[in-house]
């Protein structure tokens, strides 16, 4: 039997007690190797950034989507060479992007869009997120202002159209040829210079005028596009109605192949004052056989150049005019024309006219009682302008035409 060792009496809380502690155990000497001990540090560091990063991305894809601050629509113009923190600072305090501009700037950075941000005029979508609003700059979408420039102006007046309009920059340098401008409207960024705009009116034209040259009527009594252009250009001043282009045109063109004079008032007008456009004044009777190379009263056929720059419209109605044996033309006081063949018939419709006009004075202006009879009508040749949409014209025909008037009152001299 073996024998035990004795029992030494113990107070219970000793007993309790463990006699020793378990010593720890011993790390290897793996555990305990340096490179080891790095490579945990690395492995612990790189969870860490990776964390923060993630949180990072998270929170970022999270801000540069949100909805931004600005309420309603609008144009902000980034100048030139405007940096990143530059263009923040427009931004914030145009309401585009919050007050925390550094968002911004680090979504740029985010985005790789630094050296990608675009001077110019932008219009920003209401609550463009970050990332709408730096597309936009880098995609370059800039405003496109529309620009219209009505048929039958001068070179010179469009010039002068150009020169008052402040979206546009620069200057330029030389008047064009009359007629090489296509009347139209066009879309243009602030800031485009004018030169730059003037050649792109003078390519439109030279774009049409090639395209209705190839197909015009192939009996047309005329021999250049510059003459075509000539032809359209005293269409466009003669009337502002679109169903009366091609008839007014072939009135003129039927002119043109009998050898009769074209007799257009404008052509006066151009003679006078050039480039100006409006003589300001109703013509004179002594002008109207006033020796001009554009006065068709006196010079047979086209004048040497147009008299405007002519819209696509009356090009076309100059290259196809209609079909008609019309010779003569007379306003009929409600901004249109009546047309005729023979000059028996064109007298009756100036007679029409004049009837009409003295009705609309008998209806309009009562004479009073001190003006003699004589004073409170006009006379024949010098009748009151009706008021159509465009001037009246005075009739076409004989040498004569100008003792019946249908257009602007002549004065006398």
């Amino acid at each position: 039997m073996s024998e035990r060792p004795p029992i030494s009496p113990r107070s219970p809380r000793a007993a309790l007690e463990p006699e020793q502690l378990p010593p720890p155990p011993k790390r290897s000497d793996r555990a305990r190797n340096p490179f080891i001990v790095v490579g945990n540090a690395i492995i612990t560091f790189i969870l860490f950034v990776m964390i923060a990063v993630g949180g990072i991305y998270i929170y970022g894809k999270q801000k540069i989507e949100a909805p931004g601050p600005l309420q309603a629509d609008k144009i902000v113009n980034i100048p030139t060479r405007a940096g990143v923190t530059d263009i923040a600072d427009i931004l914030q305090r145009e309401g585009v992007i919050d007050s925390n501009r550094w968002a911004f700037i680090g979504s740029v950075f985010a985005l790789r869009a630094r050296s990608e941000l675009k001077p110019g005029e932008y219009q920003f979508q209401k609550n463009a997120s970050l990332r709408e609003v730096i597309s936009t700059i880098v995609d370059g979408k800039v405003v496109q202002h529309s620009v219209t420039i009505p048929e039958g102006l001068t070179s010179e007046q469009i010039v002068a159209r150009l020169s008052d309009n402040d979206i546009f920059s620069g200057s330029v340098r030389e008047i064009p040829r009359e007629g090489t401008l296509l009347p139209e409207t066009y879309k243009f960024p602030r800031g485009t210079p004018r030169e730059q705009v003037i050649a792109r009116m003078q390519q439109a034209q030279k774009r049409v005028l090639a395209e209705l040259w190839e197909r015009r009527s192939p009996d047309l009594p005329i021999k250049t596009p510059e003459q075509l252009v000539t032809l359209a250009s005293i269409v466009e001043k003669e009337t502002g109605k679109a169903d009366e282009r091609s008839r007014v045109a072939a009135v003129f063109v039927n002119r043109l192949r009998q050898k009769i004079k074209l007799q257009s008032d404008p052509t006066i007008i151009y003679g006078l004052v050039g480039g100006k456009g409006t003589l300001g004044r109703p013509i004179k009777r002594s002008e109207i056989q006033q020796p001009s190379p554009y006065n068709t009263y006196v010079i047979e056929g086209l004048p040497p150049g147009p008299i405007a720059n002519p819209g696509r419209a009356s090009l076309e109605a100059a290259a196809n005019p209609a079909r008609t044996r019309d010779l003569y033309f007379v306003a009929d006081g409600t901004g249109g024309h009546a047309f005729s063949e023979s000059y028996d018939q064109h007298q009756k419709n100036v007679a029409k006219l004049r009837a009409m006009e003295k009705q609309i004075q008998n209806d309009t202006v009562e004479p009073a009682e001190d003006i003699p009879p004589a004073a409170a009508n006009a006379s024949a040749d010098t009748p009151p302008a009706p008021a159509p949409a465009k001037p009246a014209r005075r009739p076409r025909g004989h040498q004569g035409a100008s003792h019946s008037s249908a257009s602007a009152p002549v004065a006398q001299q």
